[in-house]
């Protein structure tokens, strides 16, 4: 099975990049879509009921569109990308905990799991010198050691703020708050950052010598 970083695009994702989209924000709309209409699918489909609640209705059909999702990604752009593989691992674990146990606190610490682990990976490998995040990106930015570095650093707390903020909303807020902030919340928040650093990327950006002296 291939796994290849988000930031290597195949000639099939830069035809598609529509469905790219779609397929790694679709399963978190299915998951929206779940919880809204739970009792309404249990109506409609009374054998959802031996599921549970909405969330755990939801949580099911969130796991099914992931797994979709994924295989669909695999078919089309012939690999797997890593973010959406490790957290679609997750989704099946904690998900399959939370309907077996009938608890929906596993899949409710679901992005607390995923972006601690990417979190404490990018800034543990900092403290063996190897900035991971060049590993991933290294196919869209060309940057010096420095610059790798201060992203890594920036990309490992950001992923454990996310984590943070996760445990703050799902215990404080209700379950609809808590699935609203995951779906309509975190994608901007992460947008946002993700351009906020580009002036350090552009800054330590290495001029490709092998392109210029062609000219």
């Amino acid at each position: 099975m291939q796994i290849e970083s988000d930031t290597t695009p195949t000639k099939e994702e830069k035809q598609h990049p529509g469905l790219k989209l779609a397929l790694e924000i679709g399963p978190l709309l299915v998951f929206f879509f779940g919880n809204l209409r739970g009792e309404w699918l249990a109506e409609k489909f009374p054998a959802l009921t031996a599921i549970g609640g909405p969330l755990l209705i939801a949580t099911a059909l969130f796991m099914v569109a992931t797994v979709a999702s994924l295989i669909v990604s695999k078919i089309v752009f012939k690999h797997l990308p890593v973010m959406p593989f490790v957290s679609g691992v997750v989704v099946m674990v904690f998900g399959g905990l939370s309907i077996w146990l009938q608890d929906e606190t596993f899949i409710k610490m679901k992005p607390t799991i995923v972006n601690t682990l990417f979190g404490v990976v990018l800034l543990g490998g900092l403290l063996f010198g190897k900035s991971l995040l060049g590993y991933v990106f290294n196919a869209a930015f060309r940057l010096d050691e420095e610059g790798w570095r201060k992203l890594t650093v920036r990309w490992g707390i950001f992923f454990l703020f996310l984590a943070v903020i996760n445990e703050v909303v799902w215990r404080n807020f209700s379950d609809a708050f808590w699935i609203n902030f995951k779906v309509w919340g975190t994608m901007p928040i992460t947008i946002a950052f993700t351009l906020s650093q580009m002036p350090l990327i552009m800054r330590h950006t290495i001029e490709d010598t092998a392109t210029d002296n062609g000219k």
